[in-house]
């Protein structure tokens, strides 16, 4: 049952929507390969799809004309992945084998441009502060077992220009990010590089409470030369910005510490938030479960995961309420990280009517039963 999906990709690259094409899931697991990544390219002799092969331990790259491009797709559908995802400006479309296809909303609201190289992504694999972070050697080649944390930092440098692109601060030269949650560091690093490589001037915080990772990374930032950028201990709840915060990142701040982290984004009139939520335990236990959906409830993995979903759909909601366009969508293939989930927001320059949004909160919290939940009451959206 290819056909559709093939269609849907034909008629993306003829009409300029195609942002790009994953394949996953590889059909021998035993295998090295992880995933085919395909990204329109514009050469010397016209535009092709670039099909990224990655491994455990090298990539591959194999450049196909536009009209080859989806009879190559069907061959690696038909004998090597078993999902595929298609990203476009009008959707996003979902293939698994005997399966109808699956169209959500688009994760992004315009197409990249064409072309042969994008050194600002491709410089990260040779960035100092990836060697001394142990992600990658000198020859900027993944270390063993690294591999899928350096795609992950790919794919954020990704995501976070497309979401700048779309945000209003697509026309910054100067910037203040800060990261909660910050770890070791990674992609704390990463924000500052991507927005280094645009000329833009960025001024980067890296909020951690282990004070360890914290000295370990205001160290690697020291020798290494990093302008902008420093790391600070404390937790998100206690961290009181003294200046303006244009960018906040949160990327798997436990529980309800997601929630504190996009209060102080909302708070701080950030033109950009984006968070990857893990670890709800808020809400399951205040659900009162409609006897409609009892019967998926009443099953201790789907009870879990509809938790989640309501809780972050309730966090998307709220961002709407107080002027944002919120989107939820996945970070990074699931073989990756099951923490794959981003609520991002871009602050609107022309806010909905909160009124009806209100509504529609209050149906979503009465229907489940809530009464209580951090983010809502941070904002003073419970009565």
């Amino acid at each position: 049952m290819t056909a559709p999906f093939l269609e849907k990709l034909r008629a993306a690259l003829e009409a300029g929507t195609f942002v790009k094409v994953t394949l996953s899931e590889p059909r021998d697991a035993a295998g090295d390969l992880r995933n085919v990544y395909g990204r329109v390219v514009e050469l010397r002799e016209g535009r092709f799809l670039s099909l990224l092969w990655r491994y455990a331990r090298r990539d591959e790259t194999k450049n196909v004309p536009l009209a080859e491009a989806p009879a190559a797709v069907e061959e690696l559908l038909a004998t090597t992945f078993a999902r595929a995802h298609l990203f476009t400006t009008t959707g996003v479309f979902r293939w698994q084998p005997d399966r109808p296809i699956k169209a959500s909303r688009p994760t992004f609201t315009m197409a990249p441009a064409a072309e042969h190289d994008r050194p600002k992504t491709s410089a990260l694999h040779r960035a100092p502060f990836l060697v001394a972070l142990g992600v990658t050697n000198a020859a900027g080649e993944a270390r063993p077992g690294m591999a899928d944390k350096l795609r992950q930092i790919e794919r954020f440098v990704e995501l976070l220009g497309h979401l700048i692109a779309d945000s209003p601060l697509r026309a910054a030269r100067e910037v203040r990010v800060v990261d909660l949650g910050s770890g070791k560091g990674y992609l704390t690093f990463a924000a500052g590089a991507w927005f280094r490589g645009q000329n833009v001037a960025a001024r980067v915080t890296g909020v951690e409470a282990r004070a360890e990772l914290v000295a370990a990374s205001n160290r690697i930032a020291q020798e290494n030369a990093v302008a902008g950028l420093d790391f600070v201990a404390g937790t998100i709840a206690e961290f009181a910005p003294s200046e303006r915060i244009d960018v906040l990142l949160a990327l798997h701040a436990c529980d309800t510490a997601t929630d504190d982290a996009i209060h102080l984004g909302i708070r701080a009139g950030a033109g950009l938030i984006v968070t990857a939520p893990c670890c709800h335990q808020e809400v399951r236990p205040r659900v009162v479960v409609p006897a409609v959906v009892e019967p998926i409830w009443r099953h201790g993995i789907l009870a879990e995961r509809s938790a989640e979903v309501l809780t972050d759909a309730l966090r998307a909601l709220l961002l709407e309420i107080h002027g944002y366009k919120a989107s939820v969508f996945e970070f990074i293939s699931p073989e990756h990280t099951s923490k794959n989930v981003i609520i991002a927001a871009q602050r609107r320059e022309h806010p909905r009517d909160p009124v009806p949004l209100r509504a529609r909160l209050r149906e979503l919290m009465a229907f489940h039963g809530i009464h209580e939940q951090r983010l809502a009451r941070l904002l003073g959206e419970l009565e």
